[in-house]
């Protein structure tokens, strides 16, 4: 009924047991943090933090590694009916790092299109560039789901940036070499 509050307690020897397995819990995982009790709290926050930060330079050093590849990259580029294409798969980088990777390579190319895919994990995370002179023929939205249909997912964005996942990355390096034709049939 509405309103009506229930109370859970726990008496005697029952009330014991239950401080005891508590506290013999309290004192394993301060063991295992080489804390006593009373710092504990303080211990796991100092692990959090430095696991953040741990986090962050993964982050920069994957960051740092996908511009150092980006050069690699632009050697790879194909043209198009006198546009630059890029359709490549990148090893190890989530969505946030292939944004990242994307833009590098438009500003490298200067004018022209890009489709970058990842996969990890049994997924795919795929994004398509397309420089502001060619949104008007080709759109990011439409190529990056016209790929990520080939690898069991859908995708969408804007004109000129679109991102899209698939959960079949066996069909990823098919997929990106249909860009080409994809986009031939576009110009």
């Amino acid at each position: 009924a509405a309103g009506v509050r229930r109370v859970v307690a726990i008496t005697g020897e029952g009330a014991l047991a239950y401080l005891r397995d508590t506290e013999n819990k309290l004192a394993g995982a301060a063991a295992l943090l080489r804390a006593g009790k009373d710092d504990l709290a303080v211990k796991v926050q100092q692990l959090l933090d430095r696991n953040k930060q741990l986090e962050k330079d993964l982050a920069a050093t994957r960051q740092k590694l996908a511009s150092g590849g980006a050069q690699d990259l632009t050697a790879q580029a194909k043209e198009v009916k006198g546009v630059k294409v890029l359709a490549a798969a990148i090893d190890g980088m989530n969505a946030a790092d292939l944004r990242g990777v994307m833009d590098q390579m438009k500003n490298k190319l200067g004018s022209g299109i890009v489709v970058l895919g990842a996969s990890a994990d049994g997924k795919v995370a795929l994004i398509a560039g397309v420089t502001d002179g060619l949104t008007a023929k080709v759109k990011a939205g439409e190529l990056v789901n016209f790929v990520a249909q080939q690898v069991g997912g859908k995708g969408g964005g804007r004109a000129d940036m679109a991102q899209a996942g698939g959960t079949q990355p066996e069909n990823l390096a098919a997929a990106l070499a249909s860009v080409y034709s994809w986009v031939e049939a576009k110009l």
